[in-house]
């Protein structure tokens, strides 16, 4: 199932997605001061492109936090509204619930970017039957 929610994904719209968080990124890093800016474009791009079976852990000091809260002044709020809007968009349909799920995972990003990794889900191992002895 992830394999084919993140073909259908990329197909629709990750990679547009993806190539519009590359280019903000690499305009960010065009100042020194935007580096650590576009370093997070890069992030979100990387998880526009393939959502689907990846988990986002919060961490992260007192800088992380500043860096958040400057990142929030500077568009990241408008961001994660967007994505929290296309969620609910798709959550109308039963089909788009898995996408609506994903922009969720991409609006809790791009809310609070610093301190935050992206990490692959767990696999979960197989229920066997076992023969009774």
């Amino acid at each position: 199932m992830k394999i084919l929610g993140n073909v259908l994904w990329l197909l629709l719209c990750g990679l547009w997605l993806a190539l519009l968080w590359f280019v903000v990124g690499i305009i960010e890093c065009i100042t020194i001061i935007g580096i650590p800016f576009g370093l997070q474009s890069f992030k979100l791009a990387k998880l526009a492109l393939w959502p689907f079976g990846k988990t986002i852990t919060h961490g992260g000091g007192a800088g992380s936090t500043i860096m958040n809260v400057l990142w929030l002044i500077f568009g990241g709020l408008l961001l994660s509204l967007l994505y929290f809007i296309y969620g609910i968009v798709f959550h109308i349909t039963i089909i788009g619930i898995p996408f609506g799920k994903q922009c969720f995972k991409l609006g809790k990003l791009a809310l609070m970017p610093f301190g935050a990794t992206i990490q692959n889900e767990p696999k979960k191992p197989l229920n066997r039957i076992r023969p009774s002895t």
